[in-house]
This record gives C-alpha cells, structure tokens and sequence, in this order.
C-alpha cells in the first residue's frame, strides 16, 4: 500500500515538476542573424540597423539599436516593455522615446520616464570575421 501511494505521488511531483518548468524554455534556442559590417558599427552614439531571419517558412526584418557608449558597444531591441511599441532614437536629448505612451529610456535602456516597468532588452551581440551578428531566441522548431 505504501508503494503504491509513493508511486502515485511520484508521479504527480513529475508531472507537477514538468509541467510548472516553463514550456518557453525547454522549446527555444539561441540564432545569431547577420546583421552588418563590422565596420559600420558606430563610432559613438546609437545607430538602428536592420537584420533578417526566418521563422517557419516566413523572412523577417527585425530592427535594433546598436549602441557605442562609454566604450562599451551593445544592441538594444527597439521595443517598449510598457506595451510592445516600438522606440525611436532622439539624437538631440541623447534618449530613446516611445512615441504611444512617453516611455522614456536613456543610452544604456534604462527606464528615466514614462509607464515602461523595465530597461531595453539587450540582444546577445558578437562580432565574427568582419560581420556582427544578433542573437535572438526562436522557438526550437523554427
């Protein structure tokens, strides 16, 4: 009888275990995309490049923000984390600007104003061979 309940609790721990690790997690994997030259990264500054990757079947164009700060060279998506809005580049109040709700975000991606309740997401970046590439995270599948 003991085993029996043992193997019953077992059993449902598993599956409780299974089931609560988040589903995100165990069906995606990191992609670099090839997303410019190596030497067109900026100097300083922000600049907002392009790359592309395909995700079942379909081509996508994706922006980022590559940014060359303090020393420092990153990409940053350009996506809001208020409500998914896409942020723009203010080269004259050295800040990214969400446009919908007043999101404000300095160099870094760090939230100075608005509603957004976290930074930018910074992208996993590398530079191979004279090309830089964005690391994005696609489901396993894809």
């Amino acid at each position: 009888m003991k085993s029996v309940i043992f193997a019953i609790v077992s059993g449902i721990s598993a599956a409780t275990a299974y089931f609560m690790y988040p589903a995100g997690l165990r069906t995606r994997q990191l992609v670099y995309c090839d997303c410019m030259d190596e030497d067109t990264l900026p100097r300083r500054g922000v600049k907002r490049a392009e790359y592309r990757f395909e995700l079942k079947g379909k081509e996508i164009t994706a922006g980022v923000f590559i940014v060359n700060h303090e020393g420092a060279v990153y990409a940053l998506s350009p996506v809001c984390t208020h409500l998914g809005c896409l942020v723009n580049y203010n080269r004259h109040k050295d800040e990214f600007i969400c446009p919908c709700h007043g999101g404000k975000y300095d160099t870094r991606g760090n939230v100075i104003a608005g509603p957004p309740p976290a930074p930018l997401t910074r992208l996993p970046m590398k530079v191979e061979n004279g090309r830089v590439y964005i690391g994005i995270v696609l489901p396993a599948a894809a």
